[in-house]
Order: structure tokens, then sequence, then C-alpha cells
């Protein structure tokens, strides 16, 4: 494997070696230049009250509306019951995810968790713990800098109603 750039640091992790890699840049931003900054925020209604949504063209659009063509995107679930992840478009996947969590943190009973007294949701915030609160992803040359397969997904644990997930894009 050829590296490029300087090796700035190395560690090991199960016994696996790692390099912090320090790349030099095509070009430096002088200091009186400013990165622009993008936020848009995302509607969401689910028709149930667990859902998985791809949202990769929508951020992908925030993405164009914003004009950035190099820089990082963060989003984010605005509620505390869903999730941004990144994977796979496979709906066998995305069923395996549902039967996953639900053996990990079911719904019912609902005596079952000690928050559910005024709300029946400790499952869904359970859920939403292990799927994650954002991504972010690298923008490159306009557009998202994905791996073979990767999208983004909204995760809905307690849903039937409208939520939004906030799109931060930094850059130039």
């Amino acid at each position: 494997m050829i590296f490029s750039g300087k090796i700035k640091r190395f560690y090991f992790v199960d016994r696996l070696l790692y390099f912090v890699i320090i790349e030099k840049s095509k070009y430096i931003k002088r200091k009186d230049e400013k990165l622009k900054s993008y936020r848009k925020e995302l509607w969401v209604q689910t028709r149930n009250r667990r859902e998985l949504i791809n949202i990769t063209p929508q951020v992908e659009e925030s993405l164009r509306e914003s004009g950035i063509k190099e820089g990082i995107i963060l989003c984010n679930a605005m509620h505390i019951t869903a999730s941004v992840f990144i994977n796979d478009n496979e709906s066998g996947l995305h069923n395996d995810f549902e039967k996953w969590l639900e053996k990990l943190a079911p719904e019912k009973p609902y005596s079952q968790y000690k928050h559910n007294g005024y709300e029946d949701n400790a499952d869904a915030h359970l859920k939403r713990t292990i799927m994650g609160r954002e991504v972010v992803v690298a923008v490159t040359g306009g557009r998202l800098d994905f791996g073979p397969w990767e999208q983004i997904f909204y995760g809905e644990f307690d849903g039937k109603r409208k939520k939004r997930v906030l799109v931060k894009i930094i850059g130039d």
C-alpha cells in the first residue's frame, strides 16, 4: 500500500496498525477569506411509528442550493427519538435493522421501562441511541464523497408526526 502525505501518528487497535496521514491541501485560504455556511431544515412526516427513509436526494439538493464545492456536511435528527445514519439502500437490510432493534429494545410491554409513565416511547429513545444522532460527510467537487452504496437515512422510532433534520454545510 502506498501512502501520500506525511505520517503524523500511528497506533494499534485490535492488533491492526493504523496511520494518521496528513496530506498537503491543494490550496490554502488566505486569512481574510471566510468559509461559507449553509443551513436548512428538512421536514419528515412518517405514516408509521417506525420508518427508515432515504434522505440522500434532499441532502444532495441542499448541497446544490448551498453552492459549496469543498467542505463538510452535517445531518442530524432534531428529535430525541429519531436518528440519521449512513448505510445501504436495501430493503432486506432495513428489515434486518427493524428486527435487530426490536430484539435489543422491544416496544412492548410498555411496563418494562421506567421512562414509560406519561409516554410510551422508551424503546424509541434506546433505538436512537443505538443508531446514532448524526452523520458527517465530506463534500468534494460539489458532491457527497460517499463510498460504494452509501446513502443517508432518517430513522424514525416514535413517528406519525412531523419532525426535522438539520442539514449544515460548511466549506467553499
